[in-house]
């Protein structure tokens, strides 16, 4: 299995910077695979579940058991490097996006196509674009970032180590 973390912007005011998204889908904004090549049929991966289900519910008790406040929702992908739009974000809300980011969705689509089972988890570093009054700049993400890096690690933890017990209880 395979655990993605991503820095995201938040879309929804329930999901204010510092606050965590576990992944239950996503949108892939360009509509770019890093399946594109592939040869032969193999390439047509399923994405129907690309977020395991099963991985998220487990993570969901994890964070009841440590009364931590953990939310999800859809991410979209957008490429960057520069932020969204005001426009775009209001695109993206009408989609139905609770967060926007710059990573995951390949690697999800590559972790999906190679039969891995994937969780993915958002951390809110910003609101997106035209939802704050606050300038968008990298600096920020990272001071955010930085703020709630050891609760988020905390909390990666918690998850990691309890999967490690289910998981070799299958075996």
């Amino acid at each position: 299995l395979l655990l993605l973390t991503n820095a995201s912007g938040s879309l929804r005011s329930h999901l204010p910077p510092g606050s965590l998204m576990l992944i239950a889908d996503h949108i892939n904004a360009p509509q770019r695979s890093p399946l594109i090549g592939q040869p032969g049929n193999d390439r047509f991966t399923d994405m129907s579940a690309a977020y395991d289900p099963e991985l998220r519910e487990h993570a969901k008790k994890v964070a009841r058991a440590h009364n931590l406040a953990v939310g999800e929702g859809t991410y979209v992908w957008a490429l960057g490097p520069q932020f969204e739009t005001p426009a775009e974000i209001r695109m993206f809300s009408a989609w139905g996006a609770d967060a926007v980011g710059m990573s995951t969705v390949p690697e999800t689509i590559l972790a999906r196509h190679a039969g891995l089972r994937v969780m993915g988890l958002a951390l809110m570093t910003n609101m997106a674009a035209g939802l704050s009054e606050e300038a968008l700049t990298h600096a920020l993400t990272l001071q955010q970032a930085q703020l709630s890096g050891e609760r988020a690690a905390n909390y990666l933890g918690w998850v990691l180590g309890s999967l490690a017990q289910v998981e070799s209880l299958r075996s």
